[in-house]
Order: C-alpha cells, then structure tokens, then sequence
C-alpha cells in the first residue's frame, strides 16, 4: 500500500466513498426518494443541504438514491459484460478455425451499429425495467470484452504451459480456466474498471432520453433530465448529479490506470 501512487490513492477513496453511500443508501438518506418536502428548487440550507429539485424533493436524497441506481446498474451489467465476453473471446481463441470466425464475424456485426441506437430501438420495443436495461447494456458491451479477452487469449494459447496441458490431455474447459484465465486477469480487471465507467454513462444517457430508469425510481441521469430547465434560471440543481458522474469517472479511471500500469505484460504460467 505504501508504493500506491497518490492519484491511485484518491482513486480508491472516492469510488470506495460512492460505493458505500450506495449500499447504505437507505440509513443515511433524510429522506425518500419521492418524497416530497418543500417548495421547487429551494436553495441549500440546512434542512436540505443541496436544496430541493423540481417539484420539492430533497436533492441530497435524491442524490444518494440516484447513486445507488446508477452504480448497481452499472456493476450488473459490467459484470454480465464481462462474464460473456471473456468466456466467448478465450473459447473463440482456443477453438480457432470457424468457430473462431463465426464469433468474431458476428460480433464485427454487433459493433458496427453504434451501441447507443441498437440500445434505442430495442428499448422502444420492450418494457423498460432494471432486469432489462442491465440485460441489454451487458450484451451490447460484451463485444467490446470478447474483443480484448480474444486478443490476449490468443497470445496465451502459443505459450509452452497452455501446449503442455494441450499433451497432457487437458479438456478445453480446464485450459480456459485453469491456465488462460489467470494469466488474462490482470489485463481485464483494467480494463473493468473502463467499461464500468461507460455503463454508467451509457444508463446516464439512456435516462436522459426517457428510456433509462424510470420514475419514481432515481438515477443520475434521469435527474439533470428532470433538473435542466432550471439551469435557465441560475439554478444549479442538474450540475449535481452530473458532478457526481464526472467524478465517479475520474476515480474510477485513475484506478484502472494504476492496475493498468503494474500489468503492463502477462504474468508467467503456472508452468
């Protein structure tokens, strides 16, 4: 811990920070989330310290409900992102000739209409709960995991442990798991902590356009939608949650940089 450079260190304390206000969100919030306790757009007091929003909630509630959406979003659909992508980028790697190609040809399908309109349209044609949504982020982002999972298995299976196992008789599943999945590790635990930030401004999008989460649920981008026109009247209440996305992103990338930068190259088999 002591040789963790200091911007790693302000890394981990915000995003430790916003991950534990997420999980205690219901002890440490005043107030519900659509509970309403004061006129629209009161200014920060000490009754409620960011103010209200706009029809007389508490900001801060919001605020912290808000984020606990976001982040449990965004982990959900990581998560599902990651658990496709890699297992079919390292199956794709290992298998090679048309298996390899079927996979790799369709997800070059998938990745050349833009993320955000495949999640529209399907958004549209389907109710739009959190099951859903976490769904529909976590396939569309898992090409972008088979993709780097793929690339660094296939470096992996040319090394003399994956051939051993190979003569030893080893299945593929075991080699998958066993010799290519620890050595892959490091690579992908970065390059989580990236595609954990674009979940949250993928659902931060998404509800900004109204096809996010929605009411009376919160999350950060369902409220600079709710919030935005009073930034025409000098009122600040949309800068909040957009603050809390930038900084979110900043700790989180600052993180992954410093992983990022001690797995520069992959680690030694298991011989």
């Amino acid at each position: 811990m002591m040789r963790i450079p200091i911007s790693a260190l302000i890394g981990l304390f915000f995003t430790g920070l916003y991950f534990s206000i997420a999980i205690f969100a219901d002890f440490i919030s005043p107030y519900g989330v659509a509970e309403i306790v004061g006129d629209a757009w009161e200014g920060p007091s000490a009754t409620h310290w960011l103010g209200t929003d706009t029809i007389g909630r508490d900001m801060l509630s919001r605020m912290i409900y808000g984020g606990q959406t976001t982040i449990f979003v965004a982990t959900m659909a990581t998560l599902i992102s990651f658990g496709l992508g890699s297992i079919f980028g390292f199956f794709a790697a290992v298998k090679g000739g048309w298996v390899d190609q079927i996979l790799s040809r369709l997800v070059d399908l998938m990745m050349s209409i833009p993320t955000l309109i495949s999640a529209l349209v399907v958004l549209t044609v389907m109710p739009v709960t959190l099951p859903i949504l976490i769904v529909v982020m976590g396939i569309l982002d898992s090409t972008r995991v088979f993709r780097l999972s793929r690339a660094v298995a296939v470096d992996i299976t040319v090394m003399d442990y994956v051939e051993a196992a190979r003569l030893r008789g080893e299945r593929q599943l075991w080699i998958i798991f066993r010799e290519i999945l620890p050595n892959a590790l490091s690579p992908l635990v970065a390059e989580m902590g990236l595609r954990f930030i674009f979940a949250v401004l993928f659902i931060s999008t998404l509800s900004f356009l109204g096809l996010g989460v929605q009411p009376p649920m919160a999350d950060w981008g369902g409220i600079v939608k709710e919030n935005k026109e009073g930034l025409s009247f000098g009122i600040t209440a949309a800068l909040y949650p957009a603050f809390a996305i930038a900084t979110l992103a900043i700790s989180v990338n600052l993180v992954a940089d410093w992983v990022l930068n001690r797995t520069t190259s992959l680690k030694g088999g298991r011989g």
